[in-house]
């Protein structure tokens, strides 16, 4: 059974230890970049915004693990405040330019009379 907070109700903070060394892990890896496909300088200070950082693909508000590496990738700072905590593909198509719709829009047309 996995715990989902601590006394402070932040699923963070329940082994901070774990988190941290997980982050590290994902910080030294050198994969493909996973949001907007641009390369990661690890030279940049942390404040720019195109400093890297760890990001959860499944985000710990949704369920997500904060210390299991399968769900931990390395993003710039602006690509991670760009998804938020909302879905890989959602910010893919962000970055990118790419229109986004509201999957409970309707479409909507007109008529010439």
């Amino acid at each position: 059974m996995r715990p989902t907070a601590n006394a402070t109700g932040i699923p963070r903070s329940i082994n901070r230890q774990a988190r941290n060394l997980a982050r590290q892990r994902a910080l030294a890896q050198q994969l493909l970049y996973a949001i907007c496909d641009r390369p990661i300088d690890d030279a940049i200070a942390w404040s720019d915004p195109m400093s890297a950082e760890v990001d959860e693909i499944i985000p710990v508000s949704r369920g997500g693990s904060a210390t299991d590496l399968r769900n931990l990738e390395k993003v710039h700072r602006c690509c991670n405040q760009l998804k938020s905590d909302k879905s890989l593909a959602w910010a893919r198509r962000k970055a990118k330019g790419a229109p986004t719709v509201k999957p409970t829009a309707i479409p909507f047309s007109t008529s010439d009379w």
